[in-house]
């Protein structure tokens, strides 16, 4: 379900997928080719939630701000995975969120990192460029290399694919 709230709408560009499952609310912007999939929820009702080109939010995951405190920004070819939590942050581009993770108020995911499944970000860490974190909490586990910055984008990619079936499937895709 899209709906506004407030006053404000979404903005979800004709590229973009959003499940009939999921809640989309108030002042969210997706862009070009994002995809929101089975049962997440894109609550931008307290503050606002910017996704990026080429990203997907997957089932059951559950992106919230902080009111009047910290927006939800996610980067370009992000990937968070099932289950996920990202609350009141910033995932800069080129991250993998993994299934279960838990990223809290005032944190940053620097661009080309990988956040383990199941860890837990506690409020206001940082997370360098291009590192692995794991854990609960999470700590650093390792500097990633290019082959894992190619796994990550692999995940987005295989989500772009699935976008383009779905739209497909659902007579919704651009001819342009």
């Amino acid at each position: 379900m899209i709906r506004s709230y407030q006053g404000k709408s979404p903005i979800i560009s004709q590229s973009c997928y959003v499940d009939v499952s999921a809640q989309v609310i108030g002042d969210v912007t997706l862009g070009e080719h994002s995809s929101i999939w089975m049962n997440a929820v894109i609550r931008g009702d307290v503050h606002s939630i910017r996704i990026g080109a080429n990203s997907n939010v997957q089932d059951c995951s559950v992106l919230h701000g902080m009111r009047y405190r910290y927006p939800v920004i996610v980067g370009d070819w992000v990937t968070i995975g099932h289950n996920a939590t990202v609350h009141g942050c910033i995932v800069e581009d080129a991250c993998l969120i993994g299934m279960g993770v838990v990223v809290l108020n005032n944190a940053r995911i620097g661009e080309g990192s990988i956040i383990a499944a199941g860890a837990v970000i506690p409020e206001g860490t940082i997370v360098p460029p291009r590192t692995l974190w794991a854990g609960v909490p999470a700590k650093q586990r390792r500097e990633l290399t290019d082959a894992d910055r190619e796994t990550i984008l692999m995940y987005a990619k295989n989500y772009l694919d699935y976008t383009k079936i779905y739209l497909e499937e659902s007579g919704t895709a651009s001819t342009s």
